[in-house]
């Protein structure tokens, strides 16, 4: 299986612990942690939905 194409979150700053997510495939989008890069979650694309959700402020 190749490896996947990793994207580092738009609001890291430089020097700072970063999230970076990618989408292998249509049913699966998995987050890594730059201070446990082989530490992934595999969200649903439901699941990475409310995920953003909250972060973005709509809450939990």
């Amino acid at each position: 299986m190749p490896e996947p194409d990793w994207q580092r979150s738009s609001y890291c700053a430089e020097g700072s612990s970063c999230v970076y997510v990618a989408r292998p495939h249509e049913d699966r989008v998995l987050i890594a942690d730059s201070p446990a890069p082989r530490t992934t979650l595999a969200l649903s694309p439901a699941a990475w939905a409310v995920f953003l959700g909250a972060v973005r402020g709509g809450g939990a």
